[in-house]
């Protein structure tokens, strides 16, 4: 075999097998955040994404999800079809670029996260049974309007009251305030992080005590860059810059915590109150209950940094009141960690654990900084919650 065959030869190896590596697996599903009645978008037994769009005038249309674009092919009839590579099992945002302009996709269920109302799918997960609606009791999830003085405004919470609450009168509860993360609002957790369906299910194994979760808007404006910086950077000196928590910290010290205690049948003291959050925040949680050790005895930072012993120094008060610090990342922002100025979180944890704390640190397996690391951080932190 001359030197031209065997370079053939070789180019046909290796296409047959970039094509066997690349074929997609033809046994795709309707998601189940579909809006009724639409087939689109769809999921395979990898995790591929497969959307489906009509814009017979479209020079170009991309699905972007877990910022990765993938080109869609349009048919003779003005159909756009494309699917992506495998995802992460649980939740994920995704929208369709159309001639360079974001649009949700027709056919999904939105949910408000990025900074917007926009499109969702769910990647079947192998222990999706933890959050999958059951016949078991369920409890309620209520929108409840109030008014800030702090804020001198009118705001929104959902709170989520347990099976029983509206039948047996006479009991009290305690209360987890329960944070989203950053460019989500006070619906995420119901919505996408199923944070109700978690207790139902938990409290019906006998795994959890019974609790009500308050979910208010922490939202924070960040501090514009300066004006020659490049789009994304962040402004000089420390990050998070200093104070950058009080609003929130203050709506929910002198406005929400009070109006809760008044209008919900809660035990309302530290002992019986918790609070944790998710990226965003779980950094609030993180800087509140340092602050005010005094307000709350169980600490959860799903993604949020950590608290560290230098942390204990500078807060008097926090490993005497504080029962339990809970700590939980993706497997993978443990393998890629992101920049912040908590330091290691496992050694840390470790570290308080050794100073004489109650501290659990949690690893959410295969994944990263979303929706699945912070449901499974809820369901491991829940039990540990107000066992007296």
């Amino acid at each position: 075999m001359n030197l031209k065959h065997k370079l053939l030869l070789v180019t046909i190896l290796f296409s047959s097998i970039c094509f066997a590596q690349t074929k997609v697996v033809e046994d795709f599903k309707p998601s189940s955040v579909n809006q009724p009645g639409k087939e689109y978008p769809m999921v395979n037994s990898e995790g591929r994404v497969r959307v489906q769009i009509s814009a017979p005038e479209a020079t170009k249309v991309q699905l972007d999800i877990s910022a990765v674009k993938y080109d869609l092919t349009k048919d003779e009839n003005g159909v756009w079809t494309g699917e992506s590579a495998p995802q992460d099992e649980g939740f994920h945002y995704y929208q369709l670029w159309v001639d360079g302009a974001a649009v949700p996709d027709p056919n999904s269920l939105y949910f408000y996260g990025a900074s917007r109302w926009g499109s969702g799918i769910e990647v079947p997960a192998k222990d999706q049974d933890f959050y999958a609606l059951k016949d078991v009791p369920h409890g309620k999830v209520s929108r409840h309007m109030y008014y800030s003085e702090t804020s001198k405004s009118m705001r929104r919470c959902f709170v989520y009251t347990p099976p029983g609450y509206e039948t047996d009168l006479n009991k009290r509860y305690p209360v987890l305030y329960l944070q989203h993360g950053g460019g989500e609002d006070e619906t995420g957790w119901s919505s996408q992080g199923h944070a109700d369906l978690i207790l139902d299910n938990l409290i019906a194994e006998g795994k959890s005590v019974p609790f009500i979760i308050v979910m208010d808007n922490g939202t924070w404006a960040m501090p514009r860059p300066p004006r020659n910086a490049q789009q994304g950077e962040r402004p000089a000196g420390p990050w998070p810059p200093e104070g950058w928590a009080d609003g929130f910290m203050n709506t929910l010290l002198n406005d929400v915590i009070p109006m809760i205690d008044s209008k919900y049948r809660t035990v309302p003291d530290s002992e019986h109150r918790a609070m944790a959050g998710l990226s965003m925040g779980g950094m609030q949680t993180r800087v509140i209950t340092l602050a005010h050790p005094e307000v709350f005895s169980y600490v959860g930072m799903f993604s949020g940094g950590s608290i560290s012993v230098e942390d204990l120094q500078n807060s008097p008060g926090f490993k005497d009141n504080i029962k339990l610090v809970f700590i939980s990342y993706g497997s993978r922002e443990i393998e890629n960690p992101r920049p912040g100025p908590w330091g290691d979180p496992k050694a840390n944890t470790q570290l308080l654990k050794e100073a004489g704390m109650n501290t659990h640190f949690y690893v959410s397996p295969l994944t990263v900084h979303e929706w699945q690391s912070w449901r499974r951080g809820l369901h491991e932190f829940a039990p540990l919650l107000f066992r007296e």
